[in-house]
This record gives C-alpha cells, structure tokens and sequence, in this order.
C-alpha cells in the first residue's frame, strides 16, 4: 500500500485508525498526499471516507496511528488550529448560515485570518475597522471566483442547489488553504452544474495551487478529476492507484457490487437486450455460452469467444461491461 516515508509529502496518514466501541471506522490506514494534486477518496456507502475527513480536521482524534500535515500531526489539535495551519473543507450536508447572505457566509470563513482581537472587535478601532473592510474585499474575490459575486447580497438559503455547494467552496477558499477537503461536492448536481465544478476544481489547484482532496460518489468527476485515488472499505485501504488502475480493480468492483456482482449484471443487460429484441432470454453457463448447449458446439460457436465480464467505472458508479456481451443472443 502507500508508502511512509515523512519527507516530500502535503498530507501523510500513518496506520490511521479510530475506533468507536467494537467498530473500526477507519483501520490502519496509510495515505499520501503531494503538494498541487488532484486525489480522490472513494468507496461505498459507510467505507470510512467521511470519518478519515473527520481525523484530518480535528472532528475525531485517531485512537491509533497519526495524521501529519507538513509533517505536524493534526492528531489531537483543534479544528481552528488545523484550520490556521492551512486545511479547510466542506460537508457532506451543506452547512451554511442560511440567514446570512452569501458575503456574510464567506466573510465568517476569512476571519480565520484576522488579527483583531476582542479590544478592537468591542470598540471599533481604526486597525478593526480597516481589517473588516479588507475582509470584505477579501470575500468579494472569492465569490466573483466561485462565480457568485452577483448573489453577494442574497441569503445563502435563496439560493440554488449549486450555488449553495460553491458558496461552501468560497468559504473553504476563504481560509486560504494549501489542503481543500472537499465532501461529495458533486453530490445533488445536475450534469451542467458537476461539469462547472469540474472546471472550477481544476482552477482551484491550477490558478491558486491548492491541493484537492475530495470525496466523491459521481465516478465522471472522480474520472475527470483525479491524478490518484485511494478506495475504502469497511474502513479499510482496499486499492491505490491512477484512475485507470482503479476502474477495472476486482477488489474495488467487488465491494461497490458484491462479489459475483460482474456476472448478476452481466445478465441482467443480456435479458434487457434480449426483450427489446423479442427474442427468447437464455442465461450464460460457466463457459460464457447459452445454458443447454452442447459442449462440442460450447467449443466451436461464437459464444464460445464470450469472454468473462470485466469491470469498469463510469458516471453512474461501478458498471460491468462483458466483452462481446451480445455474442450468444
């Protein structure tokens, strides 16, 4: 799996574990993360992913192993710590003032990087003063950024579905991170508005160069997005790689389908086909040919060049795709 080596790394996670009672959410994990990359943390449902979001930014404190960030360990800080240090992210679940406007939302996110304090904040000093107007300013970029500089002074729950989920990302940039942790930011969106976040990534680690780290079912943006992904399940590291590694890895196929997944979808295409054509549906045996064919005819047919189904991902999650799934039909 990945390697451990402290040196060269944004991100590292070291046998990262966290247990809640007699259940391991994260076990032993091991990860890392390069400095101006695009990676992806995937799985099924339950895998761990929001729990290991969770670790890196000091919602939960790993009861075994570590996480270093520029080779400090997060483990144990606290959230406004690890975000000073330069990691933000966005939720799952939106979470947005929703009373406030959009430039109220982002503004709450630069204070991070304030240096008023209490005195200053209670009696409106000069320095106080200069420092909200420059936040504002701030604030204002980061929407015009995301593409919402028009809905400033619109409250964040008017908004729509998308520009709730970008408003969360001006907030995050807001901090101004080197590691943003996005959490299914794709999650809800239409096929325009994933295709605009996809771009809007890509700027993210292209014109400012922060690091990307997201978490996301919709396999066309992890595809178009990510330089490496990492899969979990059951809390596990299952499987590593480039996207191409990862689309047709039998572990990876077996925990989003099960195993014998391949085959039970396989068939479920071969007698969708069949019935759009009227024709008879006749399931494959073990050989890849009709079920009740001869084993001579198994051997010098067509369906004999069935090949075994392989798998591969694409927009709507894990799809296997038979080679020459029509032969025999």
């Amino acid at each position: 799996m990945a390697k451990t080596e402290t040196q060269g790394y944004l991100m590292q996670a070291i046998d990262a574990t966290i247990q809640f009672g007699g259940l391991r959410a994260v076990d032993s994990v091991n990860m890392n993360i390069t400095a101006g990359t695009i990676v992806a943390l995937i799985g099924p449902n339950g895998a761990g992913k929001t729990t290991f979001f969770n670790l890196l930014t000091g919602i939960y404190t790993p009861t075994e192993g570590e996480i270093l960030f520029e080779g400090r360990s997060v483990s144990g800080k606290k959230s406004h710590v690890i975000a000073d240090w330069g990691i933000s992210r966005t939720f799952q679940n939106i979470r947005l003032f929703k009373n406030m406007t959009a430039l109220e939302n982002v503004m709450v996110g630069r204070h991070v990087r304030t240096s008023s304090g209490p005195f200053a904040a209670t009696f409106r000093t000069p320095s106080f003063k200069r420092e909200e107007k420059q936040i504002q300013e701030d604030s204002e970029r980061w929407l015009e950024f995301v593409g919402l500089i028009e809905h400033a002074n619109d409250l964040a729950s008017s908004l729509p579905y998308g520009a709730q989920r970008r408003l969360e990302i001006a907030r995050a940039l807001a901090t101004e991170p080197k590691l943003i942790c996005l959490d299914e930011p794709a999650a809800g969106m239409n096929e325009s508005e994933s295709a605009d976040l996809d771009e809007l990534i890509l700027r993210i680690r292209d014109e400012l160069g922060i690091t990307v780290f997201l978490i996301e079912h919709d396999m066309k943006v992890v595809m178009n997005l990510a330089e490496y992904i990492y899969v979990l399940d059951f809390g596990k590291l299952i499987a590593e790689g480039v996207p191409a590694e990862i689309q047709s890895n039998p572990a990876v196929i077996a925990a989003y389908l099960g195993e014998g997944g391949a085959e039970a979808l396989v068939e479920e295409r071969r007698k969708k086909k069949a019935a759009e054509r009227g024709e008879e549906y006749k399931p494959l045996d073990t050989h890849g040919a009709p079920a009740g064919t001869m084993a001579e005819a198994v051997q010098t047919s067509d369906t004999a060049a069935a090949a075994p189904a392989t798998a591969v991902m694409d927009s709507d999650g894990v799809v296997m795709v038979a080679a020459d799934e029509n032969k025999g039909e």
